[in-house]
């Protein structure tokens, strides 16, 4: 029997799990360090703010986990080789990779420029994907072995103002659905988180913010209940977690729906 065949049905333990984490100083990357480690994992948390990263770990030894840290630019290969590296000196080994780390920007697009894009994606795509090539071989000798990605509703439909980042969680979800399988030969899993609108400060920190946005504030759900959630779908081996209820209503619409939500999107565009 195959490992992946003795796991299939069986509840996944996250006791003493090896993971690394990014995007790990706020908002869910740091509601997931924390209900990680009140599992007991192990983490390694990656992101810019040093500061913000001590803060988070310090945390995370209070709830019963282990917790190193290291501070740098998921976007640089030298940080994405250290966090590998790290793992693998201090726990010796890799079960889980989380991929967190994003930006944003608001505005409309003729109003952007290259730079924009370019950093949106090189943050929410190039960085979470290269990221997964360079913790393969750890992750393939891992116990019980997953990828977890941190994507968007605005990965299932795009939304006016939002472009960049849209494409950016479009990218990333189409790259997971494509890989799932090439993972699962090596028996590692893949899990898409695709929260909604969650009330934290990322979009107090958008590389550019051209104009609000012009429907308002949207009714957004704590990130504690998006990390208790993704954590949940990480024990039960799920492939796609939609945290919030009104962005699984938009994409039941979306799917069955497309043209009425294609009229409602026109309404925005001006």
């Amino acid at each position: 029997m195959s490992r992946k065949d003795s796991q299939r049905g069986r509840r996944r333990q996250l006791a003493h799990c090896r993971a690394v984490l990014t995007g790990a100083s706020s908002g869910i990357g740091r509601e997931l360090a924390w209900a990680l480690a009140e599992r007991r994992a192990r983490l390694v948390l990656v992101a810019r703010n040093a500061t913000g990263l001590e803060q988070v770990a310090a945390e995370c030894r209070r709830r019963g986990g282990e917790a190193a840290t290291l501070a740098g630019d998921v976007t640089e290969a030298a940080t994405r080789s250290a966090a590998v590296r790290l793992a693998d000196e201090r726990w010796q080994g890799l079960d889980l990779l989380v991929n967190n780390a994003g930006v944003s920007a608001h505005g409309r697009f003729a109003d952007s420029d290259e730079s924009t894009l370019r950093r949106i994606l090189e943050v929410n795509f190039f960085a979470a994907v290269e990221l997964v090539r360079e913790a393969l071989p750890l992750l393939r000798q891992g116990r019980d072995p997953a990828v977890v990605n941190v994507g968007s509703i605005l990965g299932h439909r795009g939304v006016p103002y939002n472009a960049e980042y849209a494409a950016s969680k479009f990218a990333l979800r189409g790259w997971s659905e494509s890989v799932r399988p090439e993972l699962a030969a090596d028996g590692v899993e893949l899990l898409l988180v695709s929260p909604g609108a969650t009330a934290t400060g990322f979009f107090d920190h958008l590389l550019a913010k051209r104009g609000e946005l012009p429907w308002g504030a949207a009714t957004a759900i704590p990130p504690q209940e998006v990390a208790r959630q993704a954590v949940r779908a990480i024990e039960q081996r799920r492939r796609e977690v939609i945290p919030n209820w009104r962005g699984r209503l938009l994409v039941v619409a979306n799917r069955f729906l497309p043209g009425c939500v294609d009229r409602w999107m026109l309404r925005y565009g001006d």
